[in-house]
């Protein structure tokens, strides 16, 4: 049902995200408690803002209430994805390059599942990172998750 759920809004806001400039980040679809909870992450060159975030809110609502692919009540939430931001699409990796990153993956890659450093290249096909002055080639298909990272 999530799964479904997150491509019916995906499929309805393709145009007016594109045709507007902003880039859909992500869509979850989740219970928290008693409540659902449809949140879109969105972003733009240069940054999202409030009456950004506010205007893709009332168009996507206007077209949740026309097309009502949702049986349950929800709180829909558009927000920007954070500085932190996940690495879910193939050119989110390449748009990071040169940016402090962290990974992890399904398996241990040279002892560690955990890796936290600034992102050297990127290929479809392995993941370089650079913790220190140590390089590590990390294979993409075992990579698990990836956000941008805040350096302190």
């Amino acid at each position: 049902m999530s799964a479904q759920i997150k491509s019916v809004v995906e499929s309805l806001l393709q145009t007016y995200m594109e045709e507007n400039g902003f880039e859909l980040v992500e869509v979850e679809y989740v219970k928290e408690g008693s409540n659902w909870f449809l949140r879109v992450y969105v972003d733009k060159e240069g940054g999202i803002d409030i009456d950004d975030c506010g205007r893709i809110s009332e168009f996507l609502s206007e077209k949740l209430d026309e097309d009502d692919p949702i049986p349950t009540a929800y709180f829909l939430e558009v927000s920007s994805p954070g500085a932190e931001r996940p690495l879910k699409k193939v050119q989110d990796y390449y748009n990071a390059v040169g940016e402090n990153v962290f990974v992890t993956t399904y398996e241990p890659i040279n002892g560690l599942k955990e890796f936290e450093g600034t992102l050297l290249s990127f290929n479809e096909e392995t993941v370089e990172i650079e913790i220190g002055k140590k390089k590590h080639t990390i294979p993409f298909n075992k990579v698990a998750g990836a956000r941008l990272a805040i350096v302190f």
